[in-house]
C-alpha cells in the first residue's frame, strides 16, 4: 500500500488559520474517525501499522503504512524526519496516538485554539490533564503499571545516556499517554543525527516508546513541567478522576 496523496477538507470556508498546523496520529487497530472534526485548515497525517486501515474513509488525510515496530515513538520520528528531509515542517505539528482522548480529552478544542490564535506553542507542550513523575529505572510508574505483567524495571537510565550522552536525573516528571505539540523550531534545533539517532532507539531499544513518553519534552529540548506544579508524591491532577475520587472517600 502506498501514501494516499494529501487532499483538504470540504468544509464552509472560514478565516484563515493564525497558524499552520499538521496533525500526527500514529494508528495501530484503532478508528481514526474522529479526525473528520480536525478544523479544516490543519494537515493530518495518518500513520498505520495495524494494515487493516483503508485510505478512501479518510480522504482529507495522508495515509501511509508503517511496519509494527517502535509504537507511537517510532511513529513520531519517522514523520519528523521524513519533514526534515522535505523542508515541510508546519509551524506547529500536533502528536498523538490512534485513540487519544483517555489521556488527552480536550485534544480538539488544544488544536483549534492554536489554529484560531487563541493559544500559542512555545517549543514544546504537553498535552493531557495528569502529571506523574518515574524515576530512572522506572520503579515508581513503570514496575507497577498494570500491563507490565512480569514486573520488569524500565532501563530510563540507560536509554537517556544512550540518546543524550548525560546521566538521567534522579526523578522525570511527565505527562503520561505520549503526546504532545512541538513547533518547527525546536525540531529544527536538533541536528539530523540526533534525530537519527532517536528514530534507531525506537525502533531496537527494549521499551523505548515507554523511555520516549517520559522524555518528549527533553527531546525537543526543554524541560516542560513546572516541579511547582506537582504534588508531595510527584503528581498534579488537572481535572478530577473518579477512580481516585473513590479510593479517597471515607470508608
Amino acid at each position: 500500500m502506498t501514501a494516499t496523496p494529501l487532499r483538504r477538507r470540504r468544509d464552509p470556508p472560514g478565516p484563515p488559520p493564525a497558524v499552520a498546523v499538521d496533525l500526527v496520529v500514529a494508528r495501530f487497530a484503532e478508528s481514526v474517525d474522529w479526525v473528520r472534526n480536525v478544523p479544516s485548515p490543519v494537515r493530518i497525517f495518518v500513520y498505520d501499522k495495524g494494515g487493516d486501515l483503508h485510505p478512501e474513509r479518510l480522504p482529507w488525510a495522508r495515509v501511509e503504512p508503517l511496519p509494527n515496530v517502535g509504537r507511537e515513538a517510532h511513529t513520531y520520528l519517522h514523520h519528523v524526519i521524513a519533514r526534515l528531509d522535505a523542508g515541510d515542517l508546519a509551524p506547529v505539528t500536533f502528536f498523538c496516538q490512534g485513540h487519544p482522548f483517555d489521556h488527552a480529552s480536550d485534544l480538539h478544542a488544544a488544536v483549534r485554539a492554536v489554529v484560531a490564535g487563541r493559544e500559542r506553542v512555545d517549543r514544546f507542550r504537553w498535552l493531557g490533564f495528569i502529571v506523574d513523575t518515574d524515576d530512572p529505572r522506572g520503579r515508581r510508574l513503570f514496575v507497577r503499571w498494570s500491563r507490565n505483567e512480569d514486573g520488569r524495571e524500565l532501563a530510563l537510565d540507560r536509554f537517556h545516556e544512550a540518546l543524550f550522552g548525560v546521566p538521567c536525573p534522579p526523578s522525570v516528571p511527565f505527562f503520561p499517554g505520549g503526546q504532545f505539540a512541538a513547533t518547527a523550531e525546536a525540531i529544527r534545533a536538533r541536528p539530523r543525527a540526533f534525530w537519527e539517532r532517536a528514530f534507531s532507539l525506537a525502533a531496537t531499544f527494549p521499551d523505548g516508546a515507554h523511555c520516549f513518553e517520559r522524555l518528549w519534552d527533553r527531546v525537543l529540548g526543554v524541560e516542560g513541567v513546572d516541579p511547582s506544579l506537582l504534588d508531595a508524591s510527584g503528581c498534579r491532577y488537572f481535572k478530577r478522576i473518579r477512580r481516585i475520587d473513590a479510593a479517597n472517600e471515607p470508608g
